[in-house]
């Protein structure tokens, strides 16, 4: 495989989380991250890869042809998980390790499902190009570099928000919380397979 042919499933990646037509894929970082502050962006990070894990397992079973979904299915199972995330915000403290833990195996699973939605293009473009393994990487790196960097400027909004402008962490949740639900349980319904 060539450089140029992995800076093309790079860009691809990156695309996935950083373009105007990712909307779900952002939502759902938000409302992942929604509950922590910049000083646990060590937490972060392992929470998001634990995302890109997920999301790369369906991936590569999908390009593989072990798998396949109803994109319908999927289409509706994601903005699903997002407003679960949300919805979980209200009710979890972040400062318990119980409820952090949690949070990655949630990551993981949800990964799983955000996986699907993209696995259908992937899996054509993969197809045909006999290096399926540094491609599945290179978009994989993208997605979570894209993912990193999403993050970082949330977390400086955020940072912003609570330290200069003295919002309570626990307003901040419940207003990121809330939006995203709102828009996650409007993407659903326009989703809805049946």
């Amino acid at each position: 495989m060539s450089f140029s042919d992995f800076l093309f499933y790079f860009e691809l990646g990156w695309s996935h989380i950083v373009s105007l037509d990712a909307l779900d894929h952002q939502l759902f970082i938000l409302a992942l991250v929604a509950v922590y502050t910049s000083k646990q962006f060590k937490q972060i990070l392992i929470l998001v890869t634990a995302f890109t894990v997920g999301h790369s397992v369906t991936l590569a079973l999908s390009t593989f042809d072990i798998i396949r979904f109803d994109s319908k299915w999927v289409e509706f199972l994601i903005p699903c998980t997002i407003f679960i995330t949300a919805v979980a915000n209200l009710f979890k403290n972040g400062k318990k390790k119980k409820s952090i833990s949690l949070n990655y195996y949630l990551a993981l699973f949800f990964g799983l499902i955000h996986g699907m939605g993209f696995a259908n293009t992937v899996r054509m473009m993969l197809a045909k190009d006999q290096y399926i393994g540094w491609g599945l990487f290179g978009f994989n790196l993208g997605l979570e570099v894209g993912q990193i960097v999403f993050v970082a400027l949330i977390m400086l909004i955020s940072g912003i928000l609570l330290y200069f402008f003295k919002i309570r962490q626990r307003d901040w949740i419940i207003f990121i919380s809330s939006a995203v639900f709102a828009l996650a349980l409007q993407m659903a319904l326009q989703r809805v397979p049946f």
